[in-house]
């Protein structure tokens, strides 16, 4: 699944084509997404201008004067900016057809992706108004983590990877921060001390920063706005690793199942 780094790199590649653009059409090709496309959508952003494109979480915001539509890219969906004259594929189900001649597409080959149409203020929605702090703003910190860890019985990962706690740290970037933290990841969340947290903080803004500035990671399905791979894999660290030598101190790492997730880690080097 995309995560936050990967819906960042689309983000910062389709923005400079769509905002201030009219869209003159919505084509839709099938409206059998996760919760089911709006009909009213398509008249209802015929001739709207994108005033702006913004992310929360995972989630893509196309805003317009009339309302918003809140994108997901699901499991495998994708976003492009191409030609309008160019023949949609099988899996293509949305274009937003903009009235210089390009077309952003949406493809999700799984339909486990998401268009919803709202005319109300977005951080209002139920799929968004739970959410956390966004990883990289300022209300974001260690403190932050430590006081909302306090009691919590559940491993650290699932803690960080919780939406209502923090967005957006999905699975890989769960264990690289872990990893860069020298924090184990079934080390119960209430039971690790604020300093730790401070250095869990930066290893998660580091990790994210990272990747999104060498465009996402690419695994199995994804690629970005602008039809590139993100190259971030090439850095990561312990995720996928398994059996390899940690690069810290050369033993294995391991790989745990932990909230059903597959989990990597270094036993001598998180404790």
């Amino acid at each position: 699944m995309p995560e936050l780094p990967e819906v960042e790199t689309t983000l910062r590649g389709i923005a400079p084509h769509v905002e201030g653009r009219r869209i003159e059409r919505v084509v839709l090709r099938d409206a059998r997404l996760r919760y089911g496309v709006d009909p009213d959508l398509v008249a209802a952003l015929a001739q709207q201008v994108v005033e702006h494109v913004e992310r929360r979480a995972k989630y893509l915001l196309l805003r317009t004067q009339c309302g918003t539509v809140i994108l997901h890219l699901g499991m495998s969906g994708s976003l492009r900016v191409v030609s309008a004259v160019v023949a949609p594929e099988k899996h293509d189900h949305v274009d937003f057809v903009l009235a210089d001649g390009l077309c952003l597409r949406m493809r999700d080959p799984r339909r486990f992706g998401s268009v919803i149409w709202t005319t109300q203020d977005p951080a209002q929605h139920p799929l968004l108004r739970r959410l956390g702090p966004e990883p990289l703003s300022d209300s974001f910190s260690g403190d932050y983590l430590a006081q909302r860890a306090r009691g919590r019985k559940s491993p650290v990962k699932t803690f960080i990877m919780d939406n209502v706690v923090v967005v957006g740290v999905g699975n890989i970037y769960a264990s690289e921060a872990l990893y860069r933290a020298g924090i184990h990841p079934l080390r119960l969340a209430g039971r690790i001390s604020a300093a730790r947290y401070v250095a869990l903080a930066v290893a998660i803004r580091e990790v994210l920063q990272e990747a999104i500035e060498s465009g996402g990671t690419t695994l199995r399905d994804f690629v970005h706005g602008e039809g590139k791979p993100g190259y971030f894999r090439q850095q990561l660290r312990v995720y996928g690793r398994a059996g390899e030598p940690c690069l810290a101190c050369g033993m294995a790492i391991k790989c745990q199942r932990v909230g059903q997730r597959a989990t990597y880690f270094c036993g001598v080097c998180q404790r």
